[in-house]
């Protein structure tokens, strides 16, 4: 069974799932990531608000606290 890292490494350069608290979330091409805080890089990433698209973005930085989950 892969471990978690080895699964995020892999999904580099491909579209992820990333699920934060408070109903929010990204869909977005994984771009970089660093390993103590897990805080994330999103390259065209659509922010998700309670469901819905809210925003596009070119660039997002995701804080590594406010995750709940990443899908490859």
């Amino acid at each position: 069974m892969p471990k978690p890292l080895e699964v995020l490494h892999k999904s580099l350069n491909n579209r992820v799932i990333v699920e934060l608290k408070g109903n929010r979330g990204y869909r977005g091409v994984l771009n970089g990531y660093d390993v103590p805080h897990m805080n994330l890089v999103l390259k065209n990433a659509d922010e998700i608000i309670n469901g819905e698209v809210a925003t596009k973005r070119e660039t997002a930085i995701v804080r590594g606290d406010n995750i709940i989950y990443i899908s490859p």
